[in-house]
């Protein structure tokens, strides 16, 4: 199974926002810049059969762009083991369920995600390991998805990803 870990794109300020931080959108330039980095993950040859995002407004906008981009069947699954207050461990249920030739994109929060990817790779959540928005990683388990079974096979900022996109 691969699983990529896709952070959302820019959102309207937390600061400037007055109403539940659930409910923030993705700025205009964050929806570009979401779009641009999408159009890197398809010349990765990134081909999901599941798509995840946790609950809030602006994961919920960057699942149906990179659903979009990348030719996705189906809906987003809103997935509250993506939520940023939830436990890394937790998420490894809900891989459980998928199948090992599935590819899973999950779209979340910092720094949920970079806990996340240190408990897949290294058993245990790890400073260091983070994402810029629109950044992404694939890490791939052999076998049933376990605290750190997770092998890496690629962690791009949301610049790279969208330098590739280019033709």
């Amino acid at each position: 199974m691969d699983c990529i870990l896709f952070r959302h794109g820019i959102a309207v300020d937390w600061r400037d926002w007055q109403r539940e931080d659930r409910s923030r959108p993705l700025t205009d330039e964050g929806i570009e810049k979401t779009e641009k980095a999408a159009k890197g993950l398809v010349r990765l040859g990134v081909t999901p059969t599941q798509l995840l995002s946790s609950p809030y407004l602006r994961t919920r906008q960057t699942a149906d762009i990179v659903k979009k981009t990348l030719g996705c069947a189906g809906k987003p699954q809103q997935c509250v083991e993506l939520r940023p207050d939830a436990s890394p461990e937790k998420f490894f249920n809900v891989l459980a369920s998928f199948s090992e030739d599935d590819c899973v994109l999950c779209i979340g929060h910092e720094p949920h995600l970079g806990h996340t990817a240190g408990a897949m790779l290294l058993g245990q959540p790890v400073s260091g390991l983070s994402f810029k928005k629109a950044g992404a990683c694939c890490i791939r388990f052999h076998g049933k998805p376990r605290l750190g079974n997770g092998v890496l096979q690629w962690w791009l900022e949301p610049a790279q990803l969208r330098k590739l996109a280019k033709p």
